[in-house]
């Protein structure tokens, strides 16, 4: 990619080259389906509170991202998440110098109970029906592919929570 020059939603100039470009943290989103259904969160604290997502977070020292997705889900709505499928890699640098990369997994079953925790109001959506205008800019032009079986690998440039730039 070549190197990006933008303003900020202040008219502040912004520039990132995406091949100097890494992470601060790195994170998981994991997306159960069954039955044409999705889980999602209403997410209740931290990046993104307030905003409908998947159930995920950062990954911790020492960890995979797949131990990652499984323990942030248990963690957030209470279910273990089986045969996880990687369907990507996201990019996100926001303007604030905050990098966060994410690796995006579905799975298509799981055991346990569904419960609402401090961090999460989980809830099942027809796959037909997701809140993308509730959700994070960039979901709707990834998400759509990853629900199609495709594997996402895309980046974002975001000024607080307004995407600037997205790769094609």
């Amino acid at each position: 990619m070549k190197p990006i020059k933008l303003e900020t939603a202040s008219g502040k100039p912004f520039s990132l080259d995406w091949s100097q470009w890494k992470p601060s943290e790195e994170a998981v989103l994991t997306f159960i389906r069954m039955r044409g259904q999705v889980l999602l969160i209403v997410k209740k604290r931290g990046l993104g509170a307030g905003k409908i997502n998947a159930p995920g977070g950062r990954i911790q020292p020492g960890e995979t991202p797949l131990h990652a997705a499984v323990r942030e889900t248990e963690e957030e709505v209470g279910l273990t998440p089986l045969h996880l499928h990687p369907n990507g890699i996201l990019r996100f640098a926001f303007t604030n110098g905050y990098n966060l990369q994410c690796h995006v997994f579905t799975a298509p079953s799981y055991i346990g109970k569904l419960k609402e925790t401090d961090e999460a109001t989980p809830f099942w959506c027809k796959e037909r029906d997701i809140p993308y205008p509730r959700m994070w800019k960039d979901d709707c032009y990834w998400l759509p592919k990853v629900l199609k079986g495709q594997t996402v690998d895309a980046a974002f440039i975001f000024d607080d929570d307004v995407m600037l730039w997205r790769s094609r």
